[in-house]
């Protein structure tokens, strides 16, 4: 397997004392991204059960922003959601907010995220519900992300939506009237509307907070202007038919769930101070190119999308929000029967042993053929005593 000869990790461990004004969760960020498989966080044994093969591994951090932590939470998470596949055809949406509202957002993250999470499930759930459109009750999950590729705060949200919906008065799967599942700018404008009025009360209740720069928002004039502004700008609201099938979720769900900022990959060189990392610029025509940043600015970037303590970032709505979804996705199944099949191959988990094939793919020995798995032994009591 290649590993990168730079990582995240590697830049902090060095510079993270250059570090200032950083809150105590983006330092506890720090340490476990330091700490992640050293010595520090103790190890196991990985041992062979039919040879003498024996690998010592040091233990993961599992901190949910450490970019060598989310290939097994991303492969369990895929798999719970194969038992939740429709046989329909699914779209991919990505709901945008304008970059004038960055700074109020880094200083209010916990508000802001849940508000542009409200509003894109009842932007999503109103318009489609709606006769004109579609007249149905859809399902979809949603994933916050809030980087760019820079790394600069860009706040949006990816969902992911099967192709039309629950009639329940008429017991029926109702599907898209068009090639398309939504109209764009109905979305945008309902969008816009339900994000700006949840904002604005907000701030009438005085749920948000103003410091450095935005202190001049506390002004209701002032943030009233701000709010203003953002109606004359392009709210974006993108939506992509980007699967073929139940196959093709899967295959995707992985790159939008549990990713972070940036991976370990794109880091090339960190040299004289900077770091030189790839970044994909969409208004060259999706090229690759390297970016160099100054590691301080680097550091600070990354940390910017550290979220707030137990916050979210998959959600699940509609038809197939948590409280009813096993009776809405047996329902609509139910409405597909000549489609069911697709699905059927897919849906074959092991009830006994439902994530052997990731305890496997990390583990396998080496030396036996047939993959033996190895047996995992801690070795707390060993870095105890040394």
């Amino acid at each position: 397997m290649y590993r990168p000869n730079i990582e995240v990790a590697d830049i902090f461990r060095e510079y993270s004392h250059l570090l200032t004004g950083i809150s105590k969760e983006q330092w506890k960020v720090v340490n476990a991204i330091v700490n992640c498989r050293t010595e520090a966080l103790g190890g196991h044994l990985s041992e062979c059960n039919k040879c003498d093969y024996k690998d010592q591994s040091y233990n993961s951090c599992r901190n949910r922003h450490c970019p060598k932590c989310q290939f097994s939470k991303k492969e369990k998470w895929v798999q719970k959601r194969i038992e939740e596949l429709i046989p329909v055809d699914y779209f991919h949406a990505v709901f945008t907010l304008p970059h004038e509202l960055n700074p109020l957002i880094l200083q209010n993250k916990r508000v802001c995220y849940e508000l542009l999470f409200r509003a894109v499930s009842e932007t999503l759930k109103e318009v489609a519900e709606n006769p004109k459109y579609l007249g149905a009750k859809i399902g979809f999950f949603s994933i916050l992300h809030t980087w760019g590729q820079s790394l600069v705060e860009h706040p949006h949200i990816h969902v992911v939506i099967p192709s039309g919906g629950i009639n329940e008065e008429k017991k029926t799967w109702v599907k898209i009237k068009k090639k398309f599942l939504l109209p764009i700018k109905v979305l945008s404008l309902v969008f816009r509307g339900k994000y700006l009025s949840f904002l604005e009360k907000e701030y009438q209740n005085g749920n948000l907070e103003f410091h450095g720069r935005c202190e001049d928002l506390q002004h209701e004039k002032t943030f009233k202007w701000l709010l203003i502004s953002t109606t004359k700008k392009k709210w974006v609201v993108y939506i992509k038919k980007s699967f073929a099938g139940p196959k093709q979720v899967l295959n995707y769900l992985g790159n939008y769930t549990h990713r972070i900022a940036i991976s370990n990959y794109r880091v090339k060189k960190l040299e004289n101070g900077k770091v030189h990392f790839i970044i994909r610029d969409y208004a060259d025509n999706n090229k690759k190119k390297v970016m160099v940043l100054d590691v301080v600015e680097f550091m600070r970037r990354f940390l910017l999308h550290v979220l707030p303590r137990g916050f979210v970032r998959i959600r699940h709505y509609g038809i197939l929000g948590s409280r009813f979804k096993k009776v809405n996705i047996e329902l609509a199944r139910s409405f597909l029967k000549e489609k069911a099949k697709l699905i059927a191959e897919i849906v074959t988990i092991p009830k006994e042993e439902p994530y052997t094939f990731i305890y496997e793919k990390v583990f396998n020995c080496p030396i036996c053929e047939g993959h033996e798995r190895l047996k995992i032994i801690p070795l707390s009591s060993f870095y105890n005593s040394s």
